[in-house]
């Protein structure tokens, strides 16, 4: 069984590695806790373009999507999700004017006329993560703090994403929308730790 369209909840790791940032999605299993592996993602650290390949699983034998940056360098860069086969999924990006006081993210699915808001659901923590970056040296120490994003589109809730408390980046995926592609969700959901300082 790998990614399906019926799953509602993932739990998304990352694993650091000395040239790259990996990515691990679990869909959760019967108990809520990881379940089987549906995605892995791989991410080339210093790349001039930001791009992440997700694969069906670690041995990165099969290639399950793709999300890359339009531009080399954009504040409010937006990113194309393409299918194995290369066909459009969906687009994100990062509000850049809205994101100064709380992170906020666009995703829209190929060919909806509705966009969906993601939104750092507390202004506390947002302003704390904000002096956190000020701070000299903290480039070294991880915000163990937990973060979360609440996405709607014309208040209507589609999906969220919870940081979990840890040192290590964990997250929790959870849709409500059962039209909103899988793909596109982990894409975005990974975007917030992969693309969350640019």
């Amino acid at each position: 069984m790998g990614l399906e369209q019926s799953q509602h909840r993932f739990h998304i790791r990352q694993k650091l590695t000395p040239m790259a940032n990996r990515y691990v999605v679990h869909a959760a299993g019967p108990d809520g806790g990881e379940g089987k592996i549906v995605a892995f993602a791989h991410q080339k650290r210093l790349a001039l373009k930001e791009q992440l390949t997700f694969y069906t699983d670690e041995s990165q034998s099969q290639v399950l999507f793709t999300f890359r940056a339009r531009q080399v360098v954009d504040l409010g860069a937006t990113y194309d999700i393409h299918a194995a086969s290369g066909s459009p999924v969906g687009t994100l990006r990062k509000d850049f004017a809205a994101s100064l006081l709380r992170s906020t993210w666009h995703l829209r699915p190929e060919g909806a006329t509705a966009e969906t808001t993601g939104v750092e659901r507390n202004r506390v923590v947002a302003l704390v993560r904000r002096v956190w970056d000020l701070i000299p040296f903290t480039d070294f120490v991880p915000f163990a703090w937990p973060y979360h994003f609440d996405f709607a589109t014309s208040g209507r809730p589609v999906m969220s994403v919870e940081k979990q408390l840890g040192l290590r980046d964990r997250y929790v995926l959870d849709i409500a929308d059962e039209t909103l592609d899988r793909r596109l969700a982990i894409a975005q959901a990974v975007a917030l730790d992969a693309l969350q300082s640019r």
